[in-house]
């Protein structure tokens, strides 16, 4: 009999909420039935989105939750509030074992906060971190931390070395995948005090395969599948290839239009230029798992639209699938 994960999501979490984010949860139910997925939010916005689709019935519930975090709130704070936000509902959904994962495009500050406070980490895990997918020029590199630890030690970017091969082993089915860490030079002696004091713990790491730095100009084109950094350059490092697919995918259309003779041409590139942008696409991979709590917490990007939520849902699925939780702190002990 095929096991059914169940999925809490944020329904009021997000620029595009709830319309987006319930729209992506159809869609995810309406092609696979190893999902069930329970909308977090206020019970009658829900019920009123959720009256546009034909579902299984089965497949979808709601669980009602009077307050919604707003992104400009001191994260903390509102995670002791408001107890009644989605997020904390959902939250102790996982906590409480009623659900198995929880997909929010929410606050990303309360969202962090959250996961350690409600969910909590798993036993040896330091911090936790977020870790989400770039795009490269040979498939996808792991990016870890991105956003959960900007004052991060030596010690924890190795534990992010560890989650990140155990994760990357799994969902991209690669064996012993290699580790490098974001420098500004490849040479050992290069870096800040974190880079220098973390190089030589991920060299005498036997359970990683570090292949030494990786300078910023290389990640794209893919030859790393994990890359190690404290949150402040991870995010950095995310943010930026965000801004370039963007504007990149301006210019071209820009361009194209500029004359009849450009839009004749880019009418017969336009099959290859499509998959070249889906190549870049960083959104195509859904969210970023915070990897190292106790239960799984995915964090979609803040303006997701349908697409990317059903493909965090996805990327539940694969992880619960995969044990990866138990795997991490197999990892972590030995």
């Amino acid at each position: 009999m095929q096991e059914v994960i169940r999925v809490a999501v944020d329904a009021m979490g997000g620029d595009n909420a709830p319309g987006e984010i319930v729209k992506g949860a159809i869609e995810a139910v309406n092609t696979r039935r190893d999902i069930q997925v329970v909308l977090v939010g206020q019970q009658e916005v829900i019920a009123e989105e959720l009256k546009k689709y034909t579902y299984e019935k089965d497949q979808i519930e709601i669980k009602n939750a009077t307050e919604v975090i707003e992104t400009a709130e001191h994260p903390v704070n509102a995670i002791r509030k408001k107890k009644d936000s989605s997020i904390v509902v959902g939250m102790n959904m996982v906590k409480q074992k009623e659900a198995d994962a929880f997909v929010s495009a929410g606050s990303t500050g309360a969202i962090l906060v959250g996961g350690q406070l409600v969910v909590g980490r798993i036993k040896g895990i330091k911090r936790p971190a977020l870790a989400p997918f770039l795009p490269s020029k040979n498939g996808f590199s792991l990016l870890i931390d991105c956003g959960a630890n900007v004052d991060a030690r030596p010690e924890h970017l190795v534990q992010f070395a560890q989650m990140g091969s155990v994760y990357f082993e799994n969902v991209m089915g690669k064996k012993n995948p290699t580790v490098g860490i974001v420098n500004i030079g490849t040479e050992e002696e290069k870096g800040n005090q974190l880079v220098k004091e973390t190089y030589p713990l991920l060299r005498d790491c036997k359970n990683i395969n570090f292949v030494g730095s990786v300078e910023a100009r290389d990640i794209a084109k893919g030859g790393t599948d994990i890359l190690v950094c404290e949150a402040f350059v991870g995010n950095v490092i995310l943010k930026f290839f965000e801004g370039v697919a963007k504007t990149f995918l301006g210019c071209i259309k820009e361009g194209i239009m500029k004359s009849l003779r450009t839009k004749i041409g880019g009418m017969l590139i336009k099959p290859a230029l499509k998959g070249l942008l889906k190549t870049f696409d960083v959104s195509s991979q859904g969210g970023a798992p915070l990897l190292g709590l106790n239960g799984l917490v995915v964090k979609a990007h803040g303006n997701s639209k349908s697409a990317e939520i059903k493909t965090a849902l996805g990327q539940c699925i694969t992880f619960k699938e995969n044990s990866i939780n138990e795997k991490i702190q197999d990892k972590i002990q030995a």
